[in-house]
């Protein structure tokens, strides 16, 4: 068993490069395509929807769900950069 602290704390003025904010922003990017690739989830023609099978129509509607957790990341990390270039002594916007 070791002693050894796991991660070394960050020097003073030096910040982090994984914060909650990012690992929130990677999860909402993995959502659609682990949703995706995971085929035998969705692998079925029911139920039907005005006559188009389930696997269809669960992959059309992926279309818009991806476009909302790509545009959450996108605020997450925006919002993560503004707040890191403010603790380093720059303008926030």
């Amino acid at each position: 068993m070791s002693t050894e602290p796991d991660a070394p704390p960050a020097p003073p003025g030096q910040l982090p490069a994984v914060t909650p904010a990012r690992v929130l922003a990677g999860i909402s990017l993995a959502v659609p395509v682990v949703a995706l690739l995971w085929v035998s989830s969705y692998a079925s023609l029911t139920p039907r929807l005005g006559g188009v099978p389930f696997f269809y129509w669960y992959q059309i509607l992926w279309i818009p769900v991806s476009a909302l957790f790509t545009g959450a990341a996108y605020l997450l990390l925006n919002h993560d950069a503004r707040r890191r270039k403010a603790l380093r002594g720059g303008a926030a916007r």
